[in-house]
């Protein structure tokens, strides 16, 4: 199958443009240790690592402080970090190296989702081979919500690392003030996020709710989910846009603004802005990434509440997981590929996964990195922590299906539409249905 459709992907592929920011050079080495890793990288190796920074944490010193770790226990193996500013422009910038003749980094982190087109387009290595030295229980190890989008055609492609789910972040102290109980189903949610509102006039000085929808398909998940049907299921080839609780799903959202007047209508188009609108006082609640934790924590002057979100009926919730996995590029030596995984072993060592977590808000990866001490005096000072990781028990898959791109447009595409208006919720999920199901019939 991956053969077969080579072409279509990388046709798909080239239309993209490229958007790359500049590089960091890796600073001198500092002392590390930890778990058994890979076997030694022959000779001296140099690898890239394409990385995104596209959350409010300081991921370029952290990541900059790990290599520093690495390379003093590695030194025969030096990594040259290059950060972008999101997941799609880490995955634009090797596409368009490749696609140029040129040669991609060693490793990357993309979107976990991406697993099937960077297959399909031959630009990752399975990385199966290079585990044979792996300490025992690794792989169990990783939250299954993590590792659902990591293999493919039975090998492993990705390891989990920067991830993280969809919450909802409430102002805990403005709920209190209103006699209001955090919200356990739709019907108490766009309650709350009416009463929550607040106006002078015909002017709102307080939303109730802000919910992200410039880039919808991620935080629209739970919705869907919520309701009952995810927009994905087991095949990477079959999508469920138009089922029944999808589009009463859709409605929902749209409710939220025209029936309870709780949020602003259509799309908002305010992912980076949300955060602020919430620790400012400008909202009550926001849907939002769980990587946003740390930097929500620190702008608030009250006290934060994170939960899933509620499902449609009384005591159900719902999240997705998200975030990017570390993936090897395939066209690179085979001593890079060694090199590449003992840095992510390195990466992904319990003790390190959990600082990454403290410092930046995403989820920890690997389960036994909430039995470290570190992690277990972060849970009791910021309990907020504990409930990112509690929300993944309510998770469905996330959306991930083959010509992912042209599906997500088409998704994108009519739910919008539908939230401003242009068309009904059935009639947008009726014509995102036919142009999906079109879309994945060559791989089926």
């Amino acid at each position: 199958m991956r053969n077969r459709m080579t072409w279509f992907i990388l046709f798909g592929l080239l239309t993209m443009g490229l958007v790359l920011a500049g590089c960091t050079a890796p600073a001198a080495p500092a002392e590390t240790g930890g778990e058994a890793a890979p076997a030694e990288a022959a000779g001296p190796t140099a690898i890239q690592v394409f990385y995104p920074v596209a959350v409010d944490a300081p991921i370029a010193d952290i990541l900059n402080g790990y290599i520093e770790e690495f390379q003093a226990a590695n030194p025969d193996i030096t990594v040259e970090p290059v950060f972008s500013g999101g997941y799609g422009d880490v995955k634009t910038a090797i596409q368009t190296t490749i696609e140029g003749g040129g040669q991609p980094p060693a490793l990357a982190v993309m979107l976990a989702t991406d697993i099937y087109d960077l297959v399909n387009a031959g630009y990752v290595a399975p990385m199966d081979d290079y585990l044979a030295d792996a300490p025992e229980g690794y792989l169990d190890d990783f939250f299954p919500a993590f590792m659902a989008n990591s293999s493919y055609d039975g090998q492993l492609w990705s390891i989990p690392f920067q991830r993280s789910d969809v919450v909802l972040y409430y102002n805990a102290d403005l709920f209190s003030e209103a006699g209001l109980e955090p919200p356990t189903s739709w019907q108490s949610w766009a309650e709350a996020g009416q009463a929550l509102t607040v106006k002078d006039g015909d002017t709102v000085t307080r939303w109730g709710i802000e919910y992200p929808s410039g880039w919808p398909y991620w935080l629209f998940q739970p919705l869907a989910i919520g309701a009952g049907q995810n927009i994905v299921g087991d095949s990477d080839t079959e999508v469920y846009f138009n089922a029944p609780p999808v589009i009463e799903a859709v409605q929902f959202y749209i409710d939220l603004s025209h029936k309870y007047g709780a949020m602003p209508e259509g799309v908002q188009s305010i992912w980076g802005q949300a955060p602020t609108d919430l620790a400012s006082g400008q909202t009550a609640m926001i849907v939002h990434s769980s990587g946003s934790l740390t930097g929500i924590l620190d702008q608030a002057d009250f006290e934060v509440g994170v939960m899933p979100l509620p499902g449609k009926e009384e005591g159900t919730y719902a999240s997705v997981p998200g975030g990017g996995n570390l993936y090897i590029m395939d066209g690179v030596s085979d001593a890079e590929k060694a090199a590449a995984m003992k840095f992510i072993q390195f990466l992904t060592e319990p003790e390190r996964v959990a600082d990454f977590s403290i410092q930046t808000g995403y989820i920890a990866s690997r389960q036994s990195a909430y039995e470290t001490d570190a992690m277990q005096q972060y849970l009791a000072e910021t309990p907020q922590a504990g409930a990112t990781r509690d929300a993944l028990q309510y998770a469905e898959a996330e959306f991930s299906v083959q010509n992912l791109g042209e599906v997500r447009n088409i998704f994108h595409d009519y739910l919008q539409k539908a939230y401003n208006g242009e068309m009904s919720p059935e009639e947008a999920m009726n014509a995102a249905q036919a142009e999906a199901d079109a879309a994945l019939e060559p791989f089926k």
